[in-house]
């Protein structure tokens, strides 16, 4: 009946399923929906006397942190972690433990449905691009995905592959890329996380040094994503997922298996 939320990803999905009525605070990264009381708490350096002078009776949270569990447990206060997803039954499956933590079991597994329902429909409009590469800019210096994680995943649905997937091997899925290792690698598609944070143009990258010459930057196919909605796994994946089908459907990407028939 009070519930605290520390992730904007757990954040969406208690309103998505019925359960904002439930929400007493949220973290102050929580900006949707536009409803969702916000706060000055923090979801990175979670603040326990500031958390229990919300009395809530449920903290969701993204953090591992087992300290703060720890303190809200001496309270009496149960916490709900739901840490990032990597896969999509990942995260269908803490929308339905969000959904049986707050008594709304029917209306997660509504909403997994119509998520699954929209997402399948997007794919099956799109062409197959196996073998195009992406980029997908997390910030200006460069730090990516590859496609081990859910990221990665969203773009794999279309056959696309990051460029960073050569450095997996590392064992970081989020790496820092170089620039030359991007202009080496020239991908097809650029797609850039950081325009509302950072203000990270299309205009901007052709004029970073020897990036006019990648193929992405040619084509002006270099898109600028809502970086909440492709940062999140909850309930927006479906709309992260129908934007990319478009963007995919409408831009001049073929597959090289394609391209290689044409040139018969």
């Amino acid at each position: 009946e009070a519930i605290v939320s520390l992730s904007p990803t757990a954040t969406e999905t208690l309103f998505a399923i019925g359960a904002g009525p439930q929400v007493k605070a949220v973290d102050d990264q929580s900006d949707y929906p536009a409803e969702a009381p916000r706060t000055d708490l923090s979801g990175f350096k979670p603040n326990v006397e500031a958390i229990l002078a919300q009395s809530p009776d449920l903290v969701v949270t993204a953090s591992k942190d087992a300290d703060l569990v720890a303190s809200l447990a001496k309270a009496s206060v149960p916490t709900l972690v739901v840490p990032s997803a990597k896969t999509f039954e990942e995260a269908y499956g803490q929308i339905e433990r969000i959904g049986a933590a707050t008594g709304h079991t029917s209306e997660a597994s509504t909403l997994i449905s119509s998520m699954k329902q929209r997402i399948d429909a997007a794919v099956a409009k799109a062409p197959n691009l196996s073998g195009v590469t992406y980029f997908h800019e997390l910030d200006p210096a460069l730090y990516t995905v590859t496609g081990n994680t859910f990221i990665g995943a969203v773009y794999s649905l279309y056959g696309l592959t990051s460029i960073a997937d050569a450095t997996a091997a590392a064992g970081d899925d989020y790496p820092q890329l170089s620039e030359e290792y991007v202009v080496s690698a020239n991908p097809d598609l650029i797609l850039l996380s950081d325009s509302q944070c950072c203000s990270v143009t299309p205009e901007l990258v052709a004029q970073r040094p020897g990036w006019a010459g990648i193929r992405a930057v040619e084509q002006k196919q270099v898109i600028v994503l809502d970086e909440d909605i492709a940062s999140r796994w909850g309930p927006r994946v479906a709309d992260f997922v129908e934007n990319l089908g478009e963007v995919v459907s409408t831009l001049e990407l073929e597959a090289p298996t394609v391209k290689r028939e044409q040139d018969k």
